[in-house]
């Protein structure tokens, strides 16, 4: 039992971290019907700049961990949202007329050149962290002495995941946003004709989703302590493939999916072989599409003709 728990409390470290990157795919494709495969990398970007800026706070004598934790956050969430209002102007704008296939190579094109944009700037090397939250509660002891605990970089992921899904949640039902928001989704020409400036509104989406897979990078940076210039394909992938689980188009679907998928990869890791986790995961999202096709919450897409 003491084992289980203390996998449970993995997996749902992980999967918070994996349901923040997906959000970013759920809002573009749920305003604009198009997947940004390039978001992996914009992830993997955030943890670079999360990196960089502890390193930095770090060397100019800054030790008070909350205070550097505040800054990296809004440093990487404000870079990253750079990131994808260009990749937003320069890429998806242009082409959001053109045949669905013309945006999905161009983003998998952008996908590799930050991937090696970052290796030429960054290096190939493997970059750490030294721990900076240390500490946490024992929560039990099994018979055997194995003790289950909880460490407060969890506790922190989990409060900064159920913030960042209040705020935005709160965001898009009550605020003129994410009216505007919902209307592009539902009908981006009557949202025009009605006021709503469209180009505005997709490009703040892309902005953030941007930042919030920034602040899943910080979150890998700090409780895993290794990054590379590979991170984002594999995370970017898993993200997707949670979004898909728990719906596309739906927020509260990606953040299901994403404590799915990690609960999957962490009770398949601590009770079978850990070399095949991705195929279980990859196996429960073919399971559930069979079953429900349109995701965990999603809902069928109904066209009239």
């Amino acid at each position: 039992m003491a084992y289980f728990l203390q996998q449970l409390i993995n997996g749902l470290t992980l999967g918070a971290i994996y349901g923040l990157i997906a959000i970013g795919y759920t809002m573009v494709y749920g305003i604009i019907g198009m997947i940004n495969f390039a978001h992996g990398e914009i992830y993997m970007i955030g943890a670079f700049v999360g990196l960089i800026g502890l390193l930095a706070l770090g060397a100019v004598g800054i030790a008070s961990v909350p205070l550097m934790l505040v800054l990296v956050i809004l440093g990487a969430m404000t870079i990253a949202g750079l990131y994808g209002w260009t990749i937003e102007r320069l890429i998806y704008r242009p082409l959001r007329s053109a045949p669905r296939l013309a945006p999905l190579i161009s983003a998998l094109g952008l996908s590799i050149a930050l991937q090696q944009y970052v290796q030429l700037t960054q290096g190939g090397r493997v970059k750490t962290l030294a721990p900076m939250m240390q500490g946490g509660f024992v929560l039990m002891r099994g018979g055997d002495g194995f003790a289950v605990s909880l460490n407060f970089l969890q506790i922190f992921v989990f409060l900064l995941t159920i913030v960042l899904m209040t705020g935005l949640t709160l965001l898009i039902q009550r605020t003129a946003l994410g009216r505007a928001q919902r209307a592009v989704a539902a009908d981006p020409t009557m949202a025009a004709l009605c006021g709503v400036d469209v180009d505005r509104t997709i490009s703040v989406t892309f902005v953030i989703g941007a930042a919030l897979a920034a602040v899943a990078g910080v979150m890998v940076v700090l409780y895993y302590g290794v990054i590379d210039f590979r991170l984002g394909f594999l995370a970017g992938l898993k993200a997707f493939t949670a979004a898909v689980l728990g719906g596309v188009g739906s927020l509260p679907g990606a953040v299901l999916g994403g404590l799915v998928l990690g609960l999957v990869e962490s009770f398949w890791s601590g009770y079978a072989d850990a070399a095949y986790k991705d195929v279980a995961a990859y196996a429960i999202l073919v399971l559930v599409l069979v079953v429900r096709p349109s995701g965990l919450l999603g809902r069928p897409e109904i066209e009239k003709v």
